[in-house]
């Protein structure tokens, strides 16, 4: 699947690299967001927690080094290549990167279980979990729920919830953030330092969450992630200086930190891991769908109201019902449930 989608996200940089008109744009971003952000981002986060259960949170920590690297350095890098080649060439460009190294890679190295090659998650011994390991959070030994097992429960429908409203938020705010910053009388360039700031303080803060979910609970870990959020969006409606935008940078990493990892690990923790891909597809249809959305009553707004901070209070309701829902949906018990509903 990996490799698929690889080449097909290549066909998708090809297309863009010849658009025309309206609507080969229209297409060739559709493809984009399908085979890169659909795709790419839910094959990497199904894989990962097939290979570790005990030392899951500190390997979905190591992944998310791509996430934030690229956040922080391709940006720059594709405007430079540009400027200096046109957007075309840049496209393309991307495009044979894809088919003549990160296909190959993933033909070659990616393997979808432990099982398939004789060894067994976190390299540790069937038998037990090594010393020094007995207080982690997740059991070795996890039941695996289908998808309909899954929706059959409340935690299920409470944690969709919870995950759909980042991408919704976050992809408001970001779309509009020069625009916010200029309503702040703040520069284009403020609001780029902002985004290079969430993705640098953001790097750090994912090895101490990874170890952090390894030994909590993850829906605690869920709920002061949804409070960040939620202070995060009272900081944005103080902005009014260089000195607020670079501490709500600051905090929006610390935030995303949470984010990039508790919002990849509940569902492995929660469901298991022989059905997670269909569990996970659902979350991701839902994320992107949200992501797709989020930027529209920003819009909306602004054109009501003049600005953007009638949306911004009414956007922290959101977090607000997800922090509380967090607190509501534990992780379920499998046989508890399915007892209590015969």
């Amino acid at each position: 699947m990996m490799t698929a989608a690889g080449i097909l996200l290549a066909v998708a940089c090809f297309w863009n690299a010849f658009l025309t008109g309206a609507v080969m744009m229209f297409i060739g971003f559709f493809m984009l967001r399908l085979f890169g952000q659909g795709s790419l981002t839910l094959i990497p986060n199904t894989l990962v927690p097939q290979w570790f259960i005990g030392k899951r949170g500190r390997a979905l920590s190591v992944m998310a080094i791509g996430g934030f690297a690229s956040s922080a350095l391709l940006p720059p890098l594709n405007t430079w290549m540009i400027d200096m080649f046109g957007w075309r060439t840049t496209w393309t460009t991307w495009g044979i990167s894809l088919l003549v190294v990160f296909v190959p890679l993933a033909f070659i190295f990616v393997r979808n279980q432990p099982k398939d090659i004789g060894e067994v998650p976190d390299g540790t011994p069937k038998r037990a979990v090594q010393d020094g390991e007995e207080h982690l959070n997740v059991e070795i030994n996890e039941k695996s729920w289908t998808l309909k097992e899954a929706m059959n429960t409340r935690a299920f429908w409470m944690i969709l919830f919870c995950v759909s409203v980042p991408a919704l938020v976050n992809t408001g705010v970001t779309f509009h953030l020069v625009s916010i910053a200029e309503g702040k009388g703040l520069s284009d360039s403020v609001a780029a330092l902002v985004l290079s700031m969430m993705a640098l303080i953001g790097f750090p803060v994912t090895f101490l969450v990874g170890y952090l979910v390894d030994r909590v609970s993850v829906h605690y870990v869920l709920a002061i992630r949804f409070v960040g959020h939620i202070a995060i969006l009272l900081i944005l409606l103080q902005v009014n200086s260089w000195t607020m935008a670079m501490l709500y940078g600051v905090v929006w990493g610390v935030v995303n930190g949470f984010e990039r990892i508790v919002l990849s690990i509940v569902w492995p923790n929660y469901f298991g891991r022989e059905h997670l891909g269909s569990i996970k597809g659902v979350a991701q249809t839902v994320m992107v769908l949200g992501s797709a959305f989020g930027p529209l009553p920003f819009g909306l707004f602004y054109d009501w109201f003049g600005g953007y901070q009638e949306i911004l209070w009414v956007m922290i309701l959101l977090p607000l019902l997800a922090a509380i829902f967090s607190l509501l949906s534990p992780k379920p018990n499998y046989e508890t449930h399915f007892s209590s509903a015969k």
